[in-house]
């Protein structure tokens, strides 16, 4: 059977984009390396707890358009949320705020915290901070960076905070208000039954082939479809012709436990550079799941190394400027499509992904 696009990825970039390819009349046909779809916001039930099985995804979004999209397909709960980190067993919310900067310094009033991080910042400021230890120091002082920062970073991407760039850090939320939620957009929240619906039901009446890797046979899948969508790596894609990109891979390490609460919050960030994992997942805090036994997610970021999952782009100035070799190529490619943040090689909250899928889909 010949198909107008084939979709090579079942995540959201590549369900989004095959449903609305099909609603203009295209047939499409989805092939996914694993044994489940939805990529890495596939969500599966245990214990009555939907479980984010790829580390947490929180959909938020100040986009109207995106927003009113995802709910003509699934229900959002009015989840919040609110991380807190974990210091040598001294607990602080995030972002940082007034409740964390009493905890750290008993300021009480918003002038009494700005002035203590104003003078931090002034005694050790740096003119043109060079890495990202220097500019996280230069917008927040050395105390939130040393507790809250410096350990939590040097594990999410492998190097110490001296030898990061300065960019990846632009400016740090500091909220002078009792303000708990993380984020600052409109709309917040988790689909009532899991992501895993929103992608059933965007690829809803869609062809989907599971445990099928592309580069198995990909004469065979090219050969299909006048079109293909490809949402994996683009170095991979590529041969890794102009050599390696960089990502960063993730450990995941779940456990049950007969009790039914844990550690009473959905996400624990643990900030010291001692405790290898970056932060513990608590499910059920996520929908308020009603059950006896709580599930908990400990999550390991690693060295990606080839053939392991990549999860995220490592977008420093070395990447980029070898990401543009490789978009050079794509630039010039009729038949073949790059999509989502493997294939762009550009990380992406869940609401710009649904918008670039969006976009892409209405260019066709």
């Amino acid at each position: 059977m010949k198909y107008d696009y084939l979709i090579v990825g079942s995540g959201l970039f590549g369900s989004v984009f095959a449903h609305e390819m099909t609603k203009k009349g295209k047939k499409c046909l989805i092939i996914e390396k694993r044994d489940t779809i939805g990529g890495n916001i596939y969500t599966e039930k245990q214990e009555n707890i939907n479980v984010h099985k790829y580390g947490a995804h929180i959909f938020h979004t100040s986009d109207d358009d995106i927003w009113n999209y995802v709910n003509q397909f699934i229900k959002f709960n009015r989840f919040t949320n609110s991380p807190i980190a974990n210091y040598k067993g001294e607990l602080y919310n995030l972002p940082f705020n007034m409740n964390t900067f009493y905890k750290l310094w008993k300021t009480k009033t918003p002038q009494e915290a700005y002035e203590m991080i104003e003078s931090e910042k002034e005694e050790y400021k740096t003119e043109d901070p060079q890495n990202l230890e220097e500019q996280a120091i230069n917008l927040v002082g050395p105390t939130i960076y040393e507790k809250l920062i410096k350990g939590y970073t040097e594990k999410q991407w492998g190097k110490p905070c001296d030898q990061l760039p300065s960019f990846i850090i632009k400016r740090l939320p500091v909220r002078f208000t009792y303000d708990n939620n993380y984020f600052n957009d409109l709309y917040q929240g988790i689909p009532f039954n899991g992501y895993t619906e929103l992608i059933e039901k965007l690829t809803d009446g869609i062809d989907i082939k599971l445990n099928t890797n592309y580069f198995d046979d990909k004469q065979k899948w090219d050969e299909i479809a006048d079109k293909v969508l490809f949402t994996g790596m683009i170095d991979e894609y590529y041969d890794y012709c102009y050599g390696e990109l960089e990502y960063r891979g993730l450990n995941f390490e779940s456990e049950t436990l007969d009790i039914p609460n844990y550690q009473g919050n959905a996400v624990i960030n643990y900030t010291e550079a001692q405790i290898p994992y970056t932060r513990i997942i608590e499910h059920k805090h996520f929908e308020n799941s009603e059950s006896d036994k709580t599930i908990i997610t400990r999550e390991y970021p690693k060295t990606w190394t080839k053939g392991e999952e990549a999860y995220y782009p490592v977008n420093d100035d070395k990447n980029s400027q070898l990401y543009a070799k490789y978009k050079d190529l794509a630039d010039k490619e009729d038949k073949i499509i790059f999509g989502g943040r493997l294939g762009m090689y550009k990380y992406m909250n869940m609401d710009e992904v649904i918008k670039e899928a969006l976009n892409l889909a209405e260019a066709q």
